[in-house]
């Protein structure tokens, strides 16, 4: 009887429970040595391994993936949204050079689909996998006061490690290094509100396509964001100096990267020397900006940035290409006051 009443109230516990035993399974797919308990407890156990780590620094970093989520619900499409989750906080932990231990999702929904709960979940795993991390842990909650039939909102947090020492700041930055540009994969997490506002006010539907879109627009819309981990670790095992990293998200190149910028340095970026990708080219066309003003909202190709001493440069791309990360030199760093400025033509 008290389910029934609370099912009514608008939580279903029998769908909880079959959801978290699906959770249980799937979590069983993103783990590593150290987890001491997982998904099913209470909390999330993790050995943390002290012979690796002899001065460990723990990083962690939390995230959604903002208004992308509302593609997914337009699409119906839920199993690629939990890799977005997972990036968003990865990707920002791993600048400081840590390496990303386990990961916790909260997932919110109106009402529990537990299919729709078990592909997003499994897209957490995907990204887990990608990262190397474990999923120990998470929290699915009913809330039919608060979110509208069918919607869902998803957040992540990241735990990860690297030795004191050999933490990146950014501060051993100095004018002559070399500015790397690892390829997005598209438009990643961010900017999403004016992405909808751009195709609703042109009048295109996600099921439509578009010259050089990579199928249809929601197709393009869902590709997953970029997982760095294991291309930029393989730099750091390899003794490549890394001096700085900038995770490109809100903001863009423009404002992210001056963010690991130390003072009397900027960024000077080269137009043209890496990919745009079609999907920017329409946006920066349909919004009518400038490139200048398109980098402050979407990555425009770029979804990562590596500065390393110049003569170190060449052997980083060659790391880079081996772990199958496509990325290119996109500028140097100049005497400056911590910004990004732009050698080229900006139309």
């Amino acid at each position: 009887m008290t389910a029934d009443l609370y099912k009514q109230a608008g939580v279903d516990i029998d769908a909880g429970n079959e959801a978290a035993k699906r959770y249980a399974r799937i979590g069983s797919l993103a783990t590593r040595p150290e987890v001491a308990s997982g998904i099913g407890g209470f909390s999330g156990g993790f050995r943390l391994d002290v012979t690796k780590y002899p001065e460990p620094l723990l990083v962690s970093g939390t995230d959604g993936v903002g208004t992308k989520i509302k593609v997914a619900f337009a699409t119906n499409r839920h199993d690629t949204i939990g890799i977005d989750c997972v990036a968003m906080c990865v990707n920002d932990i791993l600048t400081s050079g840590a390496e990303p231990l386990f990961f916790l999702d909260y997932l919110a929904v109106n009402a529990l689909d537990v299919d729709v709960a078990e592909a997003v979940v499994s897209g957490v795993a995907e990204g887990c996998q990608q990262a190397g991390c474990a999923l120990i842990g998470g929290e699915t909650a009913e809330m039919g006061d608060v979110y509208q039939p069918g919607d869902y909102d998803l957040a992540g947090t990241a735990v990860g490690v690297v030795n004191a020492s050999k933490a990146i700041n950014g501060s051993t930055i100095e004018a002559g290094d070399v500015v790397l540009g690892l390829a997005s994969t598209g438009i990643h997490s961010n900017g999403y509100s004016l992405v909808r506002k751009l195709l609703n006010d042109a009048g295109v539907a996600y099921s439509d396509t578009l010259p050089g879109f990579r199928g249809t627009v929601g197709e393009e819309l869902l590709i997953p964001t970029a997982i760095y981990v294991k291309p930029v670790h393989r730099l750091l095992s390899s003794g490549v100096e890394i001096r700085g990293m900038a995770h490109i998200t809100g903001g863009g190149l423009v404002e992210n990267l001056p963010r690991v910028l130390p003072g009397g340095v900027s960024a000077s970026l080269q137009m043209g020397s890496w990919e745009v990708q079609p999907v920017f080219q329409w946006l920066q066309e349909t919004a009518k900006m400038s490139f200048a003003e398109a980098a402050r909202v979407f990555n425009m190709g770029i979804g990562y940035v590596v500065i390393v001493p110049a003569d170190q440069a060449d052997q980083a791309l060659k790391l880079l290409a081996e772990e199958g990360q496509k990325a290119t030199v996109i500028g140097a760093i100049v005497s400056g006051a911590q910004t990004v400025e732009w050698d080229g033509d900006l139309a």
